[in-house]
């Protein structure tokens, strides 16, 4: 979209401001053909290079502007990103403060509030600006307060359909590193903005530069990794949907027989899809380290995030326990503290809960009633590198 406003200096001598939103949409369409995309380019460049009536010229974009421009035709812009200028990075969504700002107003005027300040930063915070500002995903933050209701926001026109476009072309480059992801595990990648533009998306570092370039993952550090709980659910929905995916779909299917089989202590079931998933002799379940271990327990346990809020690495009595499942649709539902061990046994993964008092983390202050009212179970999962083998216990640690 074009818009144009003018401003009269003195009398004969009218100037323009341009501002030009989503310009390079074009540029995403499979529709438009080459010599199209070309005359579009010298339109804007005869439009608003040199031109004595242009004032400014104010543009926003996906991906640099050389990219499409193979000449001199748009070399009059300075271009300002979220990831490689500090200047303006405040500007690319809502910052800690402005979110402050909106949801003291929510406090004002709304009469039974639902959502916590805590809740924005866990649904809809993730990026991260070259100045270092966290910025948070404005549309759904706006959407959230308005409505009075945590949920996903994200425009698509499915449920997963917009991310697994990225990936549909090889997903067999991405599969491990996805697993890894929506298991809260960081992955290496290289990043090139320019990558993006391809329509083929066939390599690794195409598929995430695309991703991370349209907002389906964040960069910092030199790693991705899933932004917010908003994107996670739709990462989610894709792997548990999406047969591609093979042995990560697989396993996700699963992960509702797993959820059950824990909270009857059918350990016996438990170790059937553990075994199962390590026959299959994919690298990431050869458990080099106990990331890879974390990584299978997060995608056999996928379907109990419809119900549970799980945490990793949590601050739980003296210590951080491994997962801890917190009931969220169920206050009465059980509770799981769930620890992984790598050449240890399942039995001193459990001590370590009883030990280090994990299970404090579901008590309430001190002479208040519980929040969380039903069981807490106590589950070991362990990993013998010498003889292949996995091992599961589930205690009742309260009943």
């Amino acid at each position: 979209m074009i818009k144009c406003y003018y401003s009269v200096l003195q009398e004969g001598d009218t100037r323009f401001i341009f501002v030009l939103d989503e310009w390079d949409f074009i540029f995403h369409r499979d529709f438009v053909r080459e010599k199209e995309k070309k005359e579009y380019i010298d339109f804007l460049s005869n439009l608003l290079k040199d031109q004595p009536y242009v004032d400014l010229a104010y543009m926003t974009g996906i991906l640099p502007i050389a990219k499409y421009s193979s000449g001199s035709e748009l070399n009059m812009f300075l271009e300002y990103t979220m990831a490689s200028e500090e200047m303006f990075s405040d500007v690319f969504g809502f910052t800690e403060a402005e979110v402050d700002l909106l949801f003291g107003r929510f406090l004002t005027n709304q009469e039974n509030p639902k959502i916590t300040r805590k809740d924005l930063k866990i649904w809809y915070d993730g990026y991260s600006s070259k100045a270092g500002n966290r910025i948070y995903n404005p549309r759904s933050v706006v959407a959230a307060l308005t409505n009075n209701n945590l949920g996903n926001y994200w425009t698509s026109s499915g449920p997963y359909d917009e991310i697994f476009y990225y990936i549909r072309h090889n997903t067999d480059a991405v599969r491990d590193d996805l697993a890894r992801m929506v298991s809260g595990i960081p992955v290496h990648a290289r990043i090139r903005e320019y990558a993006a533009t391809s329509m083929k998306l066939s390599c690794k570092d195409e598929i995430f530069s695309a991703m991370t370039v349209y907002g389906f993952l964040s960069f910092e550090n030199g790693c991705i990794r899933i932004p917010n709980r908003e994107l996670m659910e739709r990462f989610d929905d894709m792997l548990r949907k999406e047969p591609s995916l093979g042995y990560v779909h697989q396993l996700a299917q699963k992960s509702e027989k797993m959820l059950r089989a824990t909270l009857d202590g059918d350990t016996e079931a438990m170790l059937q899809i553990l075994e199962s998933a390590h026959n299959t002799e994919v690298p990431l379940l050869n458990y080099n380290s106990e990331t890879d271990l974390t990584a299978v327990v997060n995608l056999v346990y996928l379907a109990a995030r419809d119900s549970y809020r799980i945490e990793r690495e949590d601050k739980a009595g003296v210590g951080y326990a491994d997962f801890i499942f917190y009931p969220e649709t169920d206050k009465k539902a059980d509770g799981i503290i769930l620890e992984l061990k790598i050449d240890h046994t399942a039995k001193e993964a459990v001590q370590q809960i009883k030990n280090k008092k994990y299970a404090l983390k579901f008590e309430g202050k001190l002479g208040a009633t519980p929040k969380y009212a039903g069981r807490i179970l106590g589950v070991g999962i362990a990993y013998n590198k010498k003889t292949k083998e996995h091992t599961c216990i589930v205690e009742v640690l309260r009943s």
